[in-house]
Order: C-alpha cells, then structure tokens, then sequence
C-alpha cells in the first residue's frame, strides 16, 4: 500500500521538507501497521531536520518520533496488540507519515479516557520530564530548582510536575506573556531573560545559595550560566539545544563547586519494556488526574509541517502543537 510522508532528501531549512508517497510492505514478524490520527511535533524534529545532532543518515530520512492512532494488521508472533487497538508510541524515528509499520514492543495502548490528540501531544514530552524529575535527578520536596525555557512544550510539564513533587520552580522565559503561561503552569519565580540576568535573578532568590539541578533545554546560550546558578556538587542537565550545541569548555570549570553535568536521551531510559510499561502508566495517571495539563495550543496538517517548523524555530510559540494527517 502507498502511504504519504513528509520527508527529507538533504538537510537544511524547513524548505526541503517534500510532501511525497512511499509503498508500505505488509508487517513483517513483531511488527505493527499504524494508521496515524495524531502526530506528536517536537523541537527535536527540527534537529532532525537541519542535521544539528550530527547523526549520519540515510536519505530520505522520515522526520517524527512520536505518533497516535489505530492499529490495522500485524505480523506473525504479535501478541501485546490487535487490529483495532488504540496505541501511542514515542521515540521512533519516522512518524511524520499517515502510516507506518512499528515494532509491536514498542508501543502502548492509549487508555480510554486519554485522546489520540492528547497522547500524540503529551506522551513523549511527559515521559521526559518523568525521567528528568524522578529518575535523572529525583527532585525532593522544597528544593528549589531552575528550568530553562519554561513556557515551551516540555519545559511547561516540568513546572506542574516539579511543583506537584513539592518544589519551588524558577523558570526563564523571553517575554512577559510566557512568565505569566509558565507562572500558570506552576512556576513560582518566572525570569525573563531578555531584561534580566538570570544568573543575577537565581542567586539572589536563593539568597546565594544556588540551586541542586538546573534543567536546560536550550543549550548553547544558557549553559555556562547555567553552571554559575547550580550550588555545590550541582548537576547540571542539557536535554535539549534550543540554541544550538554547548560549546566545549575545560573540565577544570566544574572543579571549584565539584559540579556533575550530564547530556541524557529519554532512549535510554524507556530501552527496556518494563521502563517503557512503568514510565507510561505513570505518564497517563498525572495526565488524568490533573497533575499534568497540556494545553494544544496549535494544529497543523501534516502537509503542512514546514510551517510548524517555521513556527517553533521562531522561538514565539508555547505549550504543544500537533501535526494531523
């Protein structure tokens, strides 16, 4: 069957995503065919896109990674799903397709109660910041702690689910109108780092202290001063390049504080089926308890994903946008 992608043939700008048709085999042993009815839009697609990660490839390459909808056939020896099944998945490469064939292992059923628009919207992002808050660092109760890029897709999950652990957020954003989206979303002490230091600002409503953890997703233009803000024997978490790569810097800079930094991927915390399983199950409670909202604040068509690009790349948007086949 000839399903549509939006793909890539070279890197670039959101100018060399093509609109094209693909053939679909039948799937093969473990496998699942998907039918999408949402797709999760992240700002990893856009590294994916212009080649920041450095990974070699193979064009074209498929942009996506994560997907909801319905499976409709599966391959010998598939026994977790069924045709008709409601699923989710996060972190595969390729999902900006109407459909696509998956490992059967490597998704979730979708809970009743949560919509395919929800899940493609909320499900790899809340998983991140699952691992970020509760397994990376596990964020205790009244530490305060510092999250960059507050007002975005993910930085948002992290002020609700940090605040509902217990701690007190700081969090920059570029603009007013993001301090106030992000002081909503739980973050008791919004910078707004286009007027203000932020380094300035975290020590001094720490009264000097500093912070443990400082969660940064925007890399290059943050990371250093992200340093200065973490108190002793601080870890310092990039999970993400907004900005582009952080620059290399002499190891000796962490010595006088005896600080840890760290460069993680969620791949690594959800490679095994339990942490997959566990991780999930966890993400939709908060998801429907109200711990976590995550507000759909943009819907583009798939053909149109060169757009959403165009849109996250400006730095303007907030909250999460989902593309629909």
């Amino acid at each position: 069957m000839k399903t549509k992608v939006m793909q890539i043939h070279q890197h670039g700008g959101p100018e060399v995503l093509s609109w094209d048709d693909v053939e679909l085999s039948d799937p093969g042993p473990g496998e699942a065919l998907i039918r999408h009815t949402a797709i999760g839009f992240n700002f990893v697609d856009t590294y994916h896109r212009s080649g920041q990660l450095g990974h070699k490839v193979t064009f074209p390459l498929i942009l996506g990674s994560q997907g909801a909808g319905v499976v409709e056939a599966t391959g010998d020896g598939v026994e977790n799903l069924k045709v008709g099944d409601r699923v989710t998945y996060a972190n595969l490469l390729g999902s900006y397709t109407e459909a696509r064939i998956i490992p059967a292992n490597r998704m979730v059923i979708t809970p009743d109660d949560i919509s395919d628009e929800l899940a493609a919207a909320a499900f790899l992002r809340s998983l991140t910041a699952r691992y970020l808050l509760k397994r990376l660092y596990p964020v205790q109760p009244g530490e305060t702690i510092l999250v960059h890029a507050a007002a975005g897709g993910t930085g948002l999950i992290l002020c609700q689910w940090a605040k509902a652990l217990g701690a007190v957020v700081i969090g920059t954003v570029s603009n007013d109108a993001k301090a106030e989206i992000a002081r909503g979303a739980g973050c008791a002490h919004p910078i707004v780092y286009t007027r203000e230091n932020f380094v300035d600002e975290v020590m001094e409503i720490t009264n000097g202290k500093g912070v443990p953890v400082v969660y940064d997703s925007v890399g290059r233009d943050t990371f250093m001063g992200s340093l200065d803000c973490l108190q002793p024997m601080g870890l310092g978490i990039n999970f993400g390049t907004a900005s582009g790569q952080v620059e290399p810097f002499p190891m000796q800079h962490l010595h006088k504080k005896s600080l840890i930094v760290t460069r993680p991927t969620l791949a690594t915390y959800i490679a095994k089926r339990e942490d997959l399983d566990t991780a999930s199950e966890e993400v939709f409670r908060v998801l429907r308890d109200g711990t976590v909202k995550v507000g759909i604040t943009r819907e583009f068509a798939l053909k149109d994903a060169a757009d959403a690009h165009r849109a996250i790349e400006s730095r303007e948007t907030t909250g999460a946008m989902i593309l629909v086949p």
